[in-house]
């Protein structure tokens, strides 16, 4: 398979209207992505129809961002599967995630993630810092752990090149992550970094992620945000 890196990648896809407002990139979604600083292809994997994202170059993160995907509040929900690519540094975790309320050009964005292979290390410190809230530019994670430590990272169990489901709900200042269909949220971010504001999802890979994305779906509130 041959990657591309265009700003506007096609990869055999339409958004799919589903009951009560909601939609998800199925079999033939994702018309287009605009691609940041990251790598493209459809893929299988682990038995799932996919699409693989690499960030280009490897020191980079990277975003894809859904054309079409208006978002404010709401339910995003996907499977993901991340490990450290070949070559990667040692510090790579197979950082992997959603990105919401992006603004153009990936300016700004929330974002929520995993890091796959500290879900189960022997350091119980690595595990507490499984999953990370960012906020693009300002708010990056090494920021929030020297001023917040412990805030806006927690542990949840992950394998890493697991396929691995997670669930992100949004209501203005707030978001609630849930991993593998907990029933509970494995971390909650109640003071969002940017003001509320309407903007697109993004699929997201950290440094040296060698990562797939499946089965993306978004609710949005019932008011129409």
């Amino acid at each position: 398979m041959r990657f591309i890196s265009d700003r506007l990648c096609g990869l055999t896809a339409i958004v799919v209207l589903l009951a009560g407002g909601a939609w998800l990139a199925s079999a033939q979604s994702l018309d287009k992505l605009a691609l940041h600083k990251v790598l493209a292809q459809s893929a299988t994997y682990r038995g799932k129809s996919a699409i693989r994202l690499v960030p280009d170059p490897l020191l980079e993160n990277g975003v894809a961002i859904v054309v079409g995907s208006p978002f404010h509040d709401g339910v995003i929900e996907l499977d993901v599967a991340g490990v450290p690519a070949p070559g990667a540094q040692e510090a790579a975790r197979g950082f992997i995630g959603i990105a919401f309320r992006v603004q153009p050009e990936a300016a700004r964005y929330e974002l929520l993630y995993l890091r796959p292979t500290n879900g189960r290390a022997d350091d119980q410190l690595r595990r507490n810092h499984s999953t990370q809230y960012e906020s693009w530019p300002d708010w990056p994670w090494d920021r929030l752990r020297k001023e917040a430590p412990g805030v806006y990272e927690s542990y949840t169990d992950l394998e890493a090149g697991a396929w691995t489901s997670m669930k992100v709900v949004v209501l203005g200042p707030k978001a609630q992550l849930y991993v593998n269909g907990a029933a509970q949220p494995c971390l909650l971010v109640n003071d969002l970094k940017l003001p509320p504001a309407n903007g697109a999802i993004a699929l997201w890979v950290g440094p040296g992620t060698d990562g797939y994305f499946a089965n993306l779906r978004v609710t949005p509130r019932r008011d129409g945000r």
